[in-house]
């Protein structure tokens, strides 16, 4: 056993040759849930493409269906099936992943619609196009749905200890340790760590690593030992080129899969793309959009939706400037100057919530603040009106600032609008933060609003900046909707 060495380096045990043919025997199968959960999704879409397909058949024909299409139908859920087996909709990677497997459900869409042109040409065969243009949209999105329902199903297990996939992390205390925190901080993922192994010679991990300690252990003799299904590899440039090439023949033979963490943190997916260049597999990381043509659109859109909602709910904002103004005397809108887009100053409004005299009674308070040390927040502040509690319980406060949204001072998604004062805490990176217009939701919005610590708060809003997209911003509109409801972490 060797790998790569080094004067005064450890060297990791990899496998020095190409490794044996492991007997089938001794290959890593795939967990009891992987079938299960491929046979429901196989299931879910052989239902949904029947339901597709009789939709668009009573529809289109009625109770009038010649032969030529019964034939059709029969064999459309077989090859919806098919072609999203091509698209990799049934690999067990993906599984409850929730974009990819998603995307590869989009993807046959547009290859089932492509299937069904060319046998139509081909065969000079003439199909109803209304039957097409029904039957396929109808199908995927009845797949999505039964799809979404699964992957709950599954999440709800995974958070529960069961249905996860066998981890042994392998890599230098430090970034070994930090893999594992990020790799258990989300169980709806599916991995779970069950060993680490560091290279011979390297001292026990710190922190608070659960899984048995391998320090030294040959890495394939580990995922033996513990029957791993993945072999995570933290950043380290010792285990790297020849050796890594290696190791992932040895896990190949074994069914393992390998993945390697690039110590890239908070980007998301569509920004990295690997490219091969002098033989060489590098790593390239997109710069993230913060201006031109993709934020337009987004002002169009955001400004198009806002002045919608504005006219769908202004009889509920109506109601409530009238209820604001009854309840409690003061003006109806607070008004409060905040900081946008590159330091910029606006006027934020929101209906008023608290009794007129709260700013002067602010200093009072702020010894019992149950905020994250930089914003302040009480669970029971006593500045509140008893209408105000409601109101802000499910962000009904917020409508007003649709207005600033048409005025383009802030947008419907984006970081959380911060105080001047606030703005003057900021270390060098939280600035980053307006690079692109504050939202009325936000990440923040989404996963916990008060109850998140600063820190948090701000990682949030620097990986919503670094990962702009349209559909980022959808995602998160259809979230809030759901924060909205139950309630979470407003006060």
């Amino acid at each position: 056993m060797s790998g790569v060495s080094g004067a005064h380096r450890p060297v990791w045990l990899v496998p020095h040759e190409v490794p044996a043919i492991v007997p089938r025997s001794s290959r890593a199968t795939e967990p009891r849930w992987v079938g299960v959960y491929r046979w429901a999704a196989v299931g879910g879409d052989l239902l949904a493409a029947m339901t597709g397909i009789s939709i668009a058949l009573l529809t289109r024909f009625g109770y009038q269906v010649g032969s030529g299409y019964l034939v059709l139908s029969s064999l459309m859920p077989l090859a919806w099936v098919a072609v999203v087996a091509l698209s990799k909709g049934y690999d067990s990677r993906y599984f409850g992943t929730g974009p990819d497997e998603f995307r590869s459900l989009l993807r046959s869409g547009v290859g089932l619609t492509a299937a069904v042109a060319l046998v139509s040409y081909a065969t000079r065969t003439e199909i109803a196009r209304g039957f097409v243009v029904l039957a396929i949209p109808v199908i995927v999105t009845a797949s999505l749905v039964l799809r979404y329902a699964l992957r709950k199903d599954l999440h709800r297990h995974r958070v529960r200890g069961r249905c996860m996939h066998r981890v042994l992390v392998v890599g230098h205390a430090g970034p070994a340790a930090t893999l594992c925190e990020h790799l258990e901080s989300r169980p709806t993922d599916g991995l779970r760590v069950v060993a680490t192994c560091g290279p011979p010679g390297a001292g026990a991990s710190d922190g608070p690593l659960q899984p048995d300690e391998l320090n030294g252990t040959d890495i394939v003799a580990a995922v033996d030992r513990h029957a791993v299904e993945v072999v995570a590899v933290a950043t380290d440039p010792e285990l790297a080129g020849q050796s890594l090439r290696r190791l992932s023949w040895a896990l190949e033979q074994r069914g393992v899969e390998l993945i390697v963490s690039p110590g890239i943190i908070e980007v998301a997916g569509p920004r990295i793309s690997v490219r091969p260049v002098a033989g060489l597999s590098l790593l390239h990381l997109e710069r993230p959009s913060v201006s031109g043509g993709p934020h337009m659109l987004k002002a169009i859109f955001d400004r198009t939706l806002a002045l919608g909602l504005l006219i769908l709910l202004s009889p509920l904002m109506i109601g409530l400037a009238i209820a604001v103004k009854v309840s409690s005397p003061g003006s109806v809108l607070f008004r409060q100057r905040r900081v946008g887009r590159a330091g910029e100053e606006f006027t934020m409004l929101k209906f008023r919530s608290m009794y007129s005299d709260a700013e002067q009674r602010l200093g009072d308070l702020y010894a019992l603040s149950d905020g994250n040390g930089v914003i302040f927040k009480m669970r029971d502040d006593p500045r509140m009106t008893p209408l105000g509690r409601q109101i802000r319980r499910f962000s009904l406060d917020e409508l007003p600032q649709l207005i600033n949204v048409l005025r383009g001072d802030m947008s419907l998604v984006g970081p959380r609008p911060p105080l001047s004062e606030e703005v003057a805490l900021y270390a060098a990176d939280d600035s980053r933060r307006m690079l692109v217009k504050p939202g009325i939701t936000g990440l923040w919005q989404v996963s916990g609003r008060s109850d998140l610590s600063w820190d948090e708060s701000v990682r949030l809003d620097l990986r919503y900046v670094d990962n702009w997209s349209m559909t980022l911003d959808l995602l998160i509109l259809w979230k809030t909707v759901r924060a909205v409801i139950y309630g979470a972490g407003a006060y």
